[in-house]
């Protein structure tokens, strides 16, 4: 009788890792095994199944045509029977032990410190591990399984991942403290803003996307340098290059020891909502909501 099953999760984890790092020392290396132990089971799973994955060369690894379907699937699968796993585990506490959790780098200096406490307060047995990167990068360690649930802002492709609100965050005009501007009384309005140069962030940050609708309203000129975090757009500005839209989350410590001036927009105020997601059908979703409901009082 065939065997419905000639491949172990193993195997399969083997060949993910090959196919992402494309090389075989790589991903034993990853997968903590002997490279020639890889190499063995790798070759038993295609021999099984009758189907060449790789193409091996000297110098590289690549994935053949045939192989990209399988591996697509294995990736699928690998990630459900973590999700299994995963809920067996959390059956008798799902606030305990590791949980995967991305954040964007325009939330994480200014959020993670007090986040990390309360859910220290809250679920002391709960252990956070934490990864910084662009929302693009944090979506895809969602989606493959890799993050259980990713602290974001309400405006990028989130796509069918669910999410939970945690609290919207306004931002603030920031000029050159001798701009016309920062001598007036009141908010400032959109139209004064008309043909006034504005730094903004490099493609792939979410804050970028937030701001630039009203960028677009307020007629401002976007300015052909982009920065790679607020330090750096908040310096520029100092120096006399432009103005910016700085989250209120970012304010306090960003702003500190720049020479800037600071000022509120006039209603409706641009802002961005910052939210807890995760994948749907995520066996952690009832944990995940409770610790939602612990990061709406941050910020």
């Amino acid at each position: 009788m065939t065997d419905p099953f000639p491949f172990t999760l193993r195997q399969l984890q083997y060949v993910v890792a090959v196919a992402d790092l494309h090389s075989f020392r790589r991903a034993a290396l990853r997968c903590r095994v002997a490279q020639p132990s890889l190499s063995q089971q790798i070759a038993s799973l295609e021999s099984a199944i009758g189907l060449q994955l790789f193409e091996r060369t000297a110098r590289s690894v690549r994935t053949t045509a045939a192989g990209a379907g399988f591996i697509a699937r294995a990736q699928v699968l690998l990630r459900d029977a973590h999700d299994l796993g995963e809920e067996a585990r959390r059956a008798r506490d799902p606030l305990s032990g590791p949980l995967r959790l991305g954040v964007i780098p325009t939330l994480a200096p200014y959020l993670l410190p007090d986040a990390v406490a309360r859910l220290g307060r809250a679920f002391p047995l709960l252990r956070p591990i934490w990864r910084e990167d662009k929302t693009a990068v944090l979506l895809e360690g969602l989606r493959a399984g890799e993050l259980d649930a990713a602290l974001l802002a309400e405006g990028a492709d989130l796509g069918d991942l669910r999410r939970v609100p945690l609290f919207t965050d306004p931002f603030f005009l920031l000029l050159p403290v001798g701009h016309a501007l920062a001598r007036r009384p009141g908010p400032v309005r959109s139209e004064q803003l008309a043909h006034e140069v504005v730094l903004l962030l490099d493609e792939g940050h979410c804050l970028r996307e937030n701001a630039l609708p009203f960028c677009g309203r307020a007629g401002l000129r976007e300015s052909e340098f982009r920065a790679t975090s607020l330090t750096t757009l908040v310096h520029l500005v100092a120096s006399g290059a432009g103005l910016t839209l700085l989250p209120e989350l970012a304010l306090a410590a960003e702003t500190q020891r720049t020479d800037v001036a600071v000022r509120r927009l006039a209603s409706p105020e641009p802002s961005r909502t910052v939210v807890l997601a995760w994948r749907q059908g995520n066996a952690l979703s009832a944990a995940l909501s409770q610790v939602a409901k612990c990061l709406t009082r941050v910020g």
